[in-house]
């Protein structure tokens, strides 16, 4: 009785710190795929002014502004530490503005968004702003961004050139 007890044991302390591999026998991380990764896609339609749309499920998402409808708010970035989002605004006419819950308007208080490039936030009381791809070209930088929560604040930045 003794013996199996110990053997119990031995196999939760090696089950419980292992790596999980997916097609691989010799996993690097705690999570290593050798493989292809597909994500949930999602598509949120913007908010008005004051009552932006929250983002709160899916990893890629198509954002939608329209005319009078443009605003959109993450969660708190202290709630969903390592969280990460990446957003593409798909309209060609209007710009997102992308808030957060737990942001304040004095700078240095509450949540806020830092470049990825160390500049601060382009938009007006601690938003981004993402632009609309007005001239059907493909867009500027900030048409798709990624958004990574440090676990106090979002850090944010763009994708490709």
């Amino acid at each position: 009785m003794k013996s199996i007890i110990i053997a119990i044991f031995i196999l939760f302390i090696n089950t419980a710190f292992a790596q999980v591999g997916i097609n691989t026998t010799d996993p690097k991380s705690t999570l290593d795929i050798n493989g292809n990764l597909s994500v949930k896609v999602v598509e949120y339609n913007g908010g008005p002014g004051w009552a932006a749309t929250p983002i709160d499920d899916g990893v890629y998402i198509n954002l939608v502004p329209t005319a009078s409808n443009v605003e959109f708010i993450l969660p708190d970035a202290s709630l969903v530490p390592g969280r990460i989002y990446i957003l593409r605004n798909i309209s060609d006419a209007e710009n997102a503005v992308i808030y957060t819950f737990g942001a304040d308007a004095t700078s240095g208080a509450g949540v806020e968004f830092y470049r990825g490039d160390g500049r601060n936030s382009q938009g007006p009381l601690g938003s981004v702003i993402m632009t609309a791809d007005i001239d059907n070209n493909g867009g500027d930088i900030t048409k798709t961004l990624i958004f990574i929560s440090d676990g106090a604040n979002w850090t944010y930045g763009h994708i490709g050139l």
